[in-house]
């Protein structure tokens, strides 16, 4: 458990319902496409990148069921202790963990809100978000990750509440 969930009073138990879901996720992020095919580069800030939009995508899907609210506040909540204990394992010291975690929450919210807005605007407005939030390899055209990440969003959309909070996203 990591020194924010003891001093916010989280127990892991209260996160259990979640991390099913925060797995796939990972798991999802992970796939070698988002590297060898679409341009993210295989970098920490490649992978962080890679999380962060397929977790923008979920969350962004769970607001669409208020009955998902409490799991997306527990799935935010399972990001930031798996950031810090990565900031831990790294050697960030435990005075200056808080500030990076405040930007990497910051950098989410960002994903979240330009997401929500570029969405619905169509393929351009995505490709656009993607050149200015994602770390790709030199020569990679942002627009070669819009199909995915639409093809994502469409998965979720399609995806019931209960398959999503299993962790059943199909791929």
């Amino acid at each position: 458990m990591s020194f924010l969930s003891r001093l916010l009073g989280k127990r892991q138990d209260d996160l259990a319902p979640v991390r099913p879901l925060w797995h796939r996720v990972v798991e999802i992020a992970r796939e070698k496409p988002w590297y060898a095919q679409y341009g993210v580069a295989d970098t920490v800030p490649g992978r962080f990148d890679a999380i962060t939009l397929v977790l923008a995508l979920v969350l962004l899907r769970m607001e669409a069921d208020p009955a998902l609210l409490e799991p997306s506040v527990r799935l935010t909540e399972i990001f930031v202790d798996d950031m810090d204990g990565q900031l831990r394992e790294s050697g960030v010291g435990d005075l200056v963990v808080g500030k990076h975690i405040g930007r990497l929450m910051g950098t989410l919210g960002g994903r979240l809100g330009v997401l929500r807005e570029a969405m619905p605007r169509g393929d351009a407005a995505l490709a656009a978000v993607i050149a200015r939030n994602v770390s790709l390899i030199e020569g990679a055209d942002p627009a070669g990750l819009v199909a995915p990440l639409r093809t994502l969003a469409e998965t979720l959309a399609a995806t019931s509440s209960e398959d999503l909070m299993a962790a059943r996203i199909a791929r």
